[in-house]
């Protein structure tokens, strides 16, 4: 398919963020960009602002007039988006261009010096660590992000279109719709298994996708992943490895050793051992890339991170605030790592909603223990996304299973009470659903009490 044949773009689930990244992009390229999504966002007010129509009912009467040309008009839509929805029906029905997400992303990329993402866990700080550090080192770069950069307040980082760096999204295999020529795999924990059925097919993916490089192409694994590839890891023997860490008022200092050389002195902002990976694999693919080291420096010392990932919204003396999009229970164990690291002798209150039945179900022991090395639990009910509840998955089983014996389960109408009644001086909020939607109440109401 040639997009440059295409006119009017319609997005289905515009309000995701790997969506209205896509729909900025298109935005930006002079196409009419609309969209649908069933609930009004930050992300969808950002998207009006710029002069994307959207609408939040399901109904071909709101489908604009200028999507009745059906050869120059593409829909786009995301699996999220239930079979019984009557705009994609309608679009299906009637001889439209209709693609999901990620094929689209295949054919804006195919053309390009891709540089892709992949891996169950930091695939959205890295694509963003990623895309800055090319950005500010000049390169022509669209960036494609998994969240919203705290440099650009963006989900796209646009300064050409050359090179692309995109997100290599393993949920229902979307990312074989990729051909990079440089991409890396950052971890290989079992999730998604709704999709998968079992950890060894996700792992299948993951080497389907290793041999979807380009001839020439070069794959970098993180030591340890069952995939061959350029190594690289956290003061080990790996091809790329960071050696000499200190941490000076909060800011990782440190070296990088490369197959050819020692890189010194480079600054990091961004608290915990797997943020400094995710920011190791974004340099290495920068420098097998080309960039000069001394600007790699620079721009690494700049990057200010990604909302909703280890994001402080109060840093005082009284209290601190951090909310988090992790949503497995590796990533749960990295916040808590990096909190500890940061924080050690602090009372900790971890405050979670679960997301997926299907998740909570498969990894509810493992989603235990993570949470029980916090000093406090607060629980939200389980926040569905696309799922229909599964019998017996509840959080009240999750929170039995705590050995924590500090813990709660709350309603959402009175989460704000309950977390100002706690004595903790470390607040976290967790989770990938609409918990996301509660920060500035949290905020506002602890600046109050403080």
């Amino acid at each position: 398919m040639n997009l440059d044949t295409i006119n009017n773009v319609y997005f289905i689930g515009i309000g995701g963020i790997g969506m209205s990244a896509l729909a900025r992009y298109f935005h930006a390229n002079n196409k009419f960009v609309s969209g649908y999504d069933k609930t009004k966002s930050e992300i969808t007010d950002g998207l009006i602002e710029l002069g994307v129509p959207v609408h939040f009912d399901d109904s071909i009467a709101n489908i604009d007039s200028r999507l009745l040309n059906t050869n120059n008009t593409l829909v786009i839509y995301t699996p999220a988006v239930p079979k019984d929805h009557m705009e994609l029906a309608y679009f299906n029905n009637n001889h439209y261009t209709v693609m999901k997400r990620a094929a689209v992303l295949g054919l804006i990329t195919e053309n390009t010096n891709c540089l892709a993402v992949a891996g169950t866990h930091g695939k959205t700080t890295t694509t963003s660590i990623l895309g800055h550090l090319l950005n500010v080192c000049n390169v022509p770069v669209t960036a494609f992000l998994g969240g919203i950069s705290e440099n650009y307040q963006s989900n796209l980082i646009i300064n050409g279109t050359d090179v692309t760096v995109v997100e290599a999204d393993e949920f229902d295999r979307s990312f074989l719709t990729l051909s990079p020529n440089i991409a890396c795999i950052t971890s290989m924990d079992a999730d998604h298994l709704d999709i998968y059925g079992d950890a060894s097919e996700l792992e299948k993916s993951f080497i389907d996708f290793a041999n979807k490089i380009k001839k020439n192409g070069k794959l970098f694994v993180r030591n340890g992943l069952p995939i061959k590839g350029i190594t690289y890891g956290i003061e080990d023997d790996s091809d790329y490895t960071v050696k000499n860490i200190k941490i000076k008022n909060g800011t990782y200092v440190f070296d990088v050793r490369t197959p050819e050389t020692t890189i010194e002195n480079f600054k990091f902002n961004l608290p915990g051992r797997h943020n400094l990976s995710n920011a190791l694999i974004a340099l290495a693919m920068a420098v097998e890339f080309g960039c000069p080291h001394q600007q790699l420096a620079k721009a690494l010392a700049s990057y200010k991170g990604v909302k909703r990932r280890f994001s402080y919204h109060i840093k005082t003396d009284d209290v601190v605030y951090i909310d988090d999009y992790a949503h497995h229970p590796e990533e749960i164990k990295a916040v808590h790592q990096a909190v500890r690291e940061m924080y050690p002798e602090s009372r900790v209150l971890a405050v979670f909603q679960p997301h997926l039945f299907s998740r909570t179900r498969d990894f509810i022991d493992e989603f235990a223990k993570s949470l029980s090395s916090f000093d406090e639990v607060i629980l939200l009910d389980i926040y569905p996304a696309r799922e229909l509840p599964i019998p017996g998955v509840t959080s009240q089983l999750l929170l039995d299973k705590i050995e924590n014996n500090d813990k709660q389960l709350v309603e959402k109408s009175d989460l704000i009470s309950k977390i100002k009644e706690s004595q903790a001086k470390i607040v976290l909020t967790i989770g990938a659903g609409d918990i996301g939607e509660e920060v500035k109440h949290i905020k506002k109401a602890l600046l109050r009490a403080s």
